[in-house]
């Protein structure tokens, strides 16, 4: 079996990338602080090339292969963020990179991954078949497989993210990284508990991927059935051997949140700390924010590890959290459909200052009685006062309405 990275391969790999891949920032926020009751520091790995931390391990893993590997290239199978890391190394290095993706993946991800060099190869409704069809690839070219977790170039790359904290911050008493395969946790966890073993490792899951969680309560790794999550980045059916064998040794907890736990914190990242970023790579932040372990009073760093975010996510995760918020609401009136009804209702949101984001109109339904019509206004507010104003004004108006939510 192949060992694990120690120390020195973590810094060898920062030697590597030293002028290849962004120290990103380590970046204390007072907000998020406040929030957590903790000092709470953000490792914004969604900053870095690509727009994720996978960078770090793909180019330490290609950059160490012989040139005779080389020549045959490079072969992944990924649905986003390690495949534009691939890419991104290999173009650098100069060498051929083949990427297999699901016929699913989001068309944005696939331009990038082509913008890097990479030929992308589009396979599979799922991401075993595209890892299926990259497997055949290796064995008819002889291309080098550059797995996605597993390797222990990749780990000690994802590592160095490890040995950022710790030379910005020598004070860190917490460090929470989300975990998919596990090679970004297994890398920092080597990293720091080198350097410091008092410092806590803690892994942060989606609630409906946990199969390093379930591994660890088994014993050994585990093959989960089936994933549901928003945070797709982390939706991976069975950890490593490598990166389970270091969980077990060097993590000292896993938490779980949810996809309602994730959306909330990557909507209060984009409107408290501007931060672009993918339910993935909040899943730790989230962990903080919702006080998943007692962290009060300590020094604490979540890694935020890509901003690689899908557009249509993203517009549901906004319009969920202005709800959340008060800051948008919907109602649902039922009004004869007539001229000037729904003129009436308009002027008392703008009475109200009320800005009408979007109304749409249903009249065949079977729950709308013939001649009325069911209109639903969305409409942006500027504090959460301004709705009970609006309902009290519509209860002395309309006979049936409701607030959606």
């Amino acid at each position: 079996m192949v060992k694990l990275p120690d120390y020195s391969d973590i810094i060898k790999a920062q030697i590597r990338l030293k002028g290849i891949v962004k120290i990103t920032p380590l970046e204390h926020t007072k907000s998020f602080s406040a929030m957590a009751d903790a000092n709470v520091f953000m490792k914004l790995e969604n900053l870095q090339s690509t727009g994720s931390f996978k960078v770090r391990g793909a180019y330490n893993m290609i950059s160490s292969l012989k040139n005779e590997e080389l020549e045959k290239g490079v072969v992944c199978a990924s649905a986003g963020n390690h495949a534009q890391g691939v890419a991104f190394a290999a173009r650098l290095l100069g060498v051929k990179a083949t990427v297999y993706m699901p016929v699913f993946t989001p068309p944005l991800k696939v331009i990038a991954t082509r913008s890097y060099g990479a030929n992308v190869v589009l396979e599979g409704e799922s991401f075993d078949d595209a890892h299926a069809a990259a497997m055949d690839f290796h064995e008819k070219t002889g291309a080098v497989v550059v797995h996605a977790f597993d390797d222990p170039h990749i780990i000690s790359g994802q590592g160095t993210i490890g040995l950022e904290i710790f030379q910005a911050r020598d004070d860190i008493q917490d460090v929470l990284v989300p975990i998919g395969g596990g090679g970004m946790i297994a890398g920092i966890a080597i990293a720091l508990k080198e350097i410091n073993p008092d410092i806590r490792i803690i892994g942060v899951e989606a609630a409906g991927a946990q199969s390093m969680k379930k591994s660890l309560t088994k014993g050994k790794p585990q093959k989960l059935t089936n994933m549901q999550t928003i945070a797709d980045g982390i939706a991976v059916k069975t950890p490593g051997m490598l990166t389970y064998a270091a969980t077990e040794k060097y993590v000292d907890d896993i938490l779980v949140v949810d996809d309602t736990e994730i959306a909330h914190t990557a909507y209060l990242l984009l409107q408290r700390a501007k931060i672009l970023a993918e339910p993935a790579g909040v899943a730790a932040m989230a962990a903080v924010l919702h006080k998943k372990t007692d962290l009060s009073g300590r020094n604490v760093v979540a890694v935020i590890s890509g901003g690689n975010i899908n557009m249509g996510i993203l517009e549901q995760i906004l319009e969920k959290g202005m709800m959340e918020e008060g800051l948008r609401a919907r109602i649902a009136v039922l009004i004869p459909d007539v001229a000037g009804e729904l003129k009436s209702i308009i002027s008392i949101l703008e009475k109200l200052r009320a800005n009408i984001n979007e109304i749409s109109h249903e009249r065949s339904i079977t729950t709308v009685p013939v001649g009325y019509v069911l209109v639903t206004i969305t409409f942006n507010l500027q504090e959460k006062a301004q709705l009970d104003a609006i309902r009290q004004a519509l209860d002395g108006k309309m006979k049936k309405y409701e607030v959606l939510k």
